[in-house]
């Protein structure tokens, strides 16, 4: 028997073998860019008002920050992309780029059919096994505020929503949040799709997740279709994990879980400290490290009942990952592991997961420039204040253009 191949994140032949010397070059220029911070705090701020005002700059963000994390504005725009990754054995989740908003129960209703449009469309390719939805397109903000608040022990795990402090039209109007939410989750369970159910801030998560567990007790009871998203970036989620899996044991239902550090940090920790409340953020990110990797331990060690997706960056946790399998003999391509990055990052880290014959994907965002706005801006605060992230990037990228040049 051949022995299984060890994994280095450092192979830049494999982790850029799907682009061009021009799309290396265009590439390395962007996170040479944004390793500037003052740069990107001014063009984080400026452009999304630009784009509001109309102003000639979508050909610019076209070209450059959108080419580099987004598949495309529509659904069949994101094609080549697919095809690309399918070619190299990585899938892709499909993430239709609406953000948190106010916009009325038509907008929201709209929402919710984007969403099973792009079910439909993975249902149609065999590289899609997952789309993505965040609850924020299908609920008013201040709804979800309102039911949160009324969890005072923030037990979502229980599946249990406070509506019994909501008046009698926000009732009919979490009604109506629900039954979009089950639409979807019953279309993904007819047609085969993941979905994975995006975190939001710790002020409206406790809903979130209590409507994501009853939609799991109802639609995983053989297989993982919905997937709740735990930020191990709070101090809370590692518990909250284990009292997940708790009820899915109770229950009987397979627990969906997509293990993330978190993309909220400063805002939470801001407005934790203009409440005066305490925060629900880790400490410093060696405690973030720590419950990231534990959470992985716990779910490998219960993979029977626990489907995971380690969506991450860190090079440490997803060898880890490997390790944890390789220790309990698991296959590479086992149902209840996968793992993901975001597309236009970590690459070394996804093709050669890919190339050992693990199941992995990129997180493949579209929809209009406006509406992507929001996710274009938190990639590039990301990458210009994640100690190292630009330049383990850059760095990568330089060393297969000098390998690319030494080869001829």
């Amino acid at each position: 028997m051949d022995p299984k191949p060890l994994i280095s994140f450092d192979n830049t032949e494999n982790a850029f073998a799907y682009k061009s010397e021009k799309s290396l070059r265009k590439a390395s220029f962007l996170f040479t860019s944004m390793g500037f911070q003052t740069l990107v705090k001014l063009g984080t701020s400026i452009t999304p008002w630009a784009i509001r005002a109309g102003l000639p700059i979508r050909g610019l963000i076209r070209n450059t920050i959108f080419e580099q994390f987004v598949g495309g504005e529509t659904l069949e725009e994101t094609a080549p992309v697919v095809n690309t990754m399918a070619r190299y054995h990585v899938q892709v989740i499909l993430d239709y780029g609406v953000e948190g908003g106010d916009y009325g129960e038509e907008g929201l209703d709209h929402a919710g059919e984007e969403f099973m449009k792009v079910i439909r469309y993975a249902a149609t390719q065999p590289n899609i096994p997952f789309m993505s939805i965040k609850v924020t397109g299908l609920a008013r903000t201040g709804l979800l505020e309102k039911l949160d608040a009324a969890s005072a022990t923030k037990s979502g795990f229980e599946g249990r929503v406070h509506t019994e402090v909501l008046t009698d039209n926000e009732k009919k109007e979490w009604d109506k949040v629900v039954g979009r939410m089950d639409r979807i989750c019953s279309l993904a369970a007819e047609l085969n799709v993941g979905v994975l159910i995006d975190a939001e801030e710790s002020w409206i998560q406790d809903p979130v997740d209590a409507l994501t567990m009853q939609m799991m007790a109802k639609y995983n009871k053989e297989v993982a279709v919905v997937y709740n998203t735990m930020q191990l970036y709070r101090i809370d989620r590692l518990q909250f994990l284990k009292d997940s899996y708790n009820a899915a044991e109770q229950q009987g239902f397979v627990l969906g879980a997509k293990l993330v550090r978190g993309a909220y940090m400063e805002k939470e920790r801001e407005r934790a400290a203009e409440m005066l409340y305490s925060s629900p953020i880790q400490p410093n990110k060696e405690a973030c490290d720590r419950d990231y990797n534990l959470a992985v331990e716990f779910c490998v060690e219960h993979v029977e009942r626990i489907a995971v997706i380690v969506a991450s960056h860190n090079e440490f946790s997803n060898l880890y990952t490997t390790q944890l399998m390789e220790r309990k003999a698991l296959a590479h391509n086992h149902d209840h592991i996968h793992f993901s990055q975001l597309y236009g990052m970590s690459d070394n880290i996804t093709f050669n997961l890919a190339k050992a014959g693990y199941a992995v994907s990129k997180y493949l965002p579209f929809g209009p420039i406006q509406d992507v706005i929001p996710y274009l801006m938190r990639r590039a605060q990301e990458n210009s204040s994640v100690a190292g992230h630009t330049g383990r990037e850059l760095g990568l990228i330089k060393k297969e253009l000098a390998r690319r040049k030494s080869a001829g």
